[in-house]
């Protein structure tokens, strides 16, 4: 008889782990990261669930007769926002992995 009840108070717990979890991860989609090329060049912003919202480039980076430069700068704003994400989702997430088994 204690067993069952053993059983039910950690399947309440998971699935109030479940809830909160759920929770967090709808927070942290709705976050807007802001990655930042050099001097600002190149401004991006995405939602945590990495959907770019917002692209600004300023006049000084259009050079047409270096593409290649804004190309960098594009990589480099998306990869400073990226890597943000990556952190932020580690810091929010990464506790529910410590707590299941396996993960």
């Amino acid at each position: 008889m204690m067993r069952g009840m053993n059983m039910s108070a950690m399947m309440k717990q998971v699935k109030q782990m479940q809830k909160k979890m759920k929770q967090d991860q709808e927070t942290l989609n709705a976050t807007v990261f802001t990655g930042h090329a050099p001097e600002d060049l190149v401004v991006v912003k995405f939602t945590g669930d990495r959907k770019m919202t917002d692209l600004t480039i300023k006049p000084e980076a259009v050079d047409p007769d270096d593409v290649e430069m804004l190309q960098d700068l594009l990589v480099a704003a998306i990869n400073d926002a990226m890597s943000q994400i990556d952190s932020q989702t580690q810091k929010t997430m990464g506790k529910y992995a410590q707590n299941i088994p396996g993960l």
